[in-house]
């Protein structure tokens, strides 16, 4: 194709949107050929409805797109950046008092220093000493429902706590619990394993309170020594080692824009 197809072609596109089988070809699941094939199958589905007729326009960051099921994330105009957030940093990408900050974290980590140029700013928070998953974002709209309590999105945590976590203390956990300031009713309670006096347990909640796995682990005897968090919704820490950073994946993202869209 010529350079003035090309041109033409882009700006035919846009007072209509862009042919479906070119925005699922950008979006690197695959050459506009087979993206041809997804659709002939059945497989691409456009705001709720299965297209299979060739050429459908659409804009990519108003319609919803799915193939097989799984949410296709539009181009990415904002930054959407994954760290695992080591211990004794504060949840802060600057603090007056000098210690050490996520923004340090990000730059030790090996970053560009120009991720930092992108005005990102934190979703939600980890205490100082606990380590783990935080997201770090420039999209305001996305960060602020990702936070917001009423979308209930799934936290889990990993915690090393005192003593050996029996059957009776996990059935109470899994029962829910009362605190000062209110119920707390885990989503999932799992004794990972138990060595040398302590346990490790698996707790995923939905709620955000301040020191949340702390306080309802000290409630029922078990005291924490050290705190992970390893999950947000689908988002995974994996393999990424404490003080690395990433991108979230086109499928994290698409899943977590079903979360805060849902409703």
């Amino acid at each position: 194709m010529s350079r003035n197809e090309d041109t033409n072609d882009r700006n035919a596109d846009e007072p209509e949107g862009q042919r479906l089988q070119k925005v699922l070809a950008q979006a690197g699941l695959a050459s506009r050929r087979a993206a041809e094939q997804m659709i002939d199958q059945g497989r691409v589905e456009v705001n709720g409805r299965i297209v299979t007729e060739q050429g459908r326009r659409v804009d990519p960051h108003r319609d919803t797109i799915r193939v097989d099921g799984s949410r296709i994330p539009p181009p990415r105009r904002h930054r959407y950046v994954v760290l695992n957030k080591p211990r004794g940093v504060v949840s802060t990408l600057h603090d007056p008092e000098g210690r050490r900050t996520l923004a340090d974290a990000v730059v030790e980590s090996g970053a560009s220093k120009a991720l930092l140029k992108e005005r990102l700013f934190h979703v939600g928070r980890l205490d100082t000493e606990t380590e783990g998953l935080i997201i770090l974002t420039n999209d305001g709209d996305f960060g602020h429902k990702l936070a917001h309590p009423s979308f209930e999105i799934d936290k889990t945590y990993l915690a090393e706590v005192e003593g050996i976590v029996n059957s009776v203390t996990l059935k109470r956990l899994k029962d829910g619990i009362v605190l000062d300031d209110g119920p707390v009713h885990p989503r999932g309670v799992k004794l990972v394993s138990t060595v040398g006096g302590k346990s490790l347990v698996r707790l995923t909640l939905h709620e955000g309170r301040n020191h949340i796995v702390r306080r309802t682990m000290e409630h029922v005897g078990h005291p924490v020594r050290r705190l992970s968090r390893i999950g947000i919704g689908p988002v995974r820490l994996g393999t990424l080692k404490v003080g690395e950073v990433r991108d979230l994946t086109r499928e994290e993202l698409g899943a977590l824009l079903d979360l805060v869209e849902r409703g």
